[in-house]
This record gives structure tokens, C-alpha cells and sequence, in this order.
């Protein structure tokens, strides 16, 4: 996916627009920019179909097998939500993921995290953990994230202000819990 270019500063997302603006951003919008923007603008507006799918179950599940001892979903504002925290020399913040086939999203959606964090005046470093492939990623924050991140908040609130984008039919499509509203007349 390709970064929008860069905005003056006045289009910028300043750190306190990103809860008290008229669209929140989250770590799920974050992560469904980098999927499927039809999926973040349904998301948006409360169209929320992940609750019960199997998929989301299945990474609860191997969340609460896989990491019992640490402390489950810390959220911050209404606006963040990380999988656990562990405190050392620095603050890494983890997230559990099921698969790597959304690798770049994970990663934005950690990027976002600390990005939120920093705002606040909290420094912390990430790891995106892939259990079920004895995986992880090591995730810091950059000067060139930052300014992408500012970008890429801006692109969230266009979207999500603006009209439902049409499905576009990608790979990950069918196992998506969003498919048969997006595709059912093709069923």
C-alpha cells in the first residue's frame, strides 16, 4: 500500500484530534486501513460483523491459551487496545496475531500504538508475536513513521467521513466476516 504524500502542516492530525476529533481512530480502524478500506468505513459506522466469526474467536482463544500470565487487553481512551504489557528496563507493548498474512497491517496498527503513546509522553517499543508460527517482530518507532502516521490518520478520517468505498475483491476476501455483505449477491 502507498502512503498518501505529505500534508501541509495545518492538514496534519495533531495527537489530540486523534480521540477528541470527529472520527476516533483505533487500532482496528488503523489495521482495517491497510486491509480493506470498504471494511474500515463499515467499521466507522458501527457496521460491525466480527463478533462472532471464527476467525476472531480463534485468536481470543489462542490469546488467553498461549499468554495466560500476562495481563489481557490494557485499553487506553476508548482509542487503543493492546493485547498486554511487560515492563522492564523499557515499555514493550505486544500483540498476538494468528498469522502473518496481514503483516504490514499488524505493523501499522503497532506503529499507531506507539505513536498514540509518544502524545501522551510515554516512550515504548512493540512486538507483534506469532505464536502459532513461532514468530515475533520487533517494532520501534521512527522519525518517518511519525510523519506517515500523521498522513495515514488523515486518509482514515476521509474515509470514514466520506461514502462507503465499493468492495474490491482481494484474496483475504472470503474469510472475511464482512463477505457476504460485500459479496452476497454474487453468492
Amino acid at each position: 500500500m502507498v502512503i498518501p504524500d505529505l500534508k501541509s502542516a495545518e492538514e496534519k492530525a495533531q495527537p489530540e484530534e486523534i480521540i477528541t476529533g470527529a472520527m476516533r481512530i483505533t487500532g482496528v480502524k488503523m489495521t482495517y486501513y491497510f486491509i480493506c478500506h470498504t471494511k474500515l468505513w463499515l467499521f466507522s459506522h458501527n457496521i460491525t460483523l466480527e463478533k462472532e466469526h471464527d476467525n476472531v474467536n480463534i485468536g481470543k482463544q489462542l490469546h488467553e491459551d498461549r499468554y495466560k500470565r500476562d495481563s489481557k487487553e490494557i485499553t487506553i481512551d476508548q482509542t487503543i487496545s493492546i493485547d498486554f504489557i511487560r515492563k522492564g528496563d523499557t515499555i514493550v507493548l505486544h500483540e498476538i496475531k494468528k498469522t502473518k498474512s496481514m503483516e504490514v497491517a499488524h505493523r501499522w496498527q503497532m506503529l499507531y500504538y506507539l505513536y498514540y503513546l509518544k502524545s501522551k509522553g510515554i516512550k515504548a517499543t512493540g512486538e507483534i508475536n506469532y505464536p502459532l508460527v513461532s514468530k515475533k517482530e520487533d517494532i520501534q518507532l521512527l522519525e518517518k513513521d511519525e510523519s506517515d502516521m500523521e498522513n495515514v490518520i488523515n486518509d482514515i478520517r476521509k474515509i470514514a467521513m466520506g461514502r462507503m468505498p465499493p468492495p474490491k475483491k482481494i484474496r483475504i476476501c472470503q474469510k472475511c466476516a464482512y463477505y457476504e455483505f460485500c459479496f452476497g449477491d454474487e453468492l
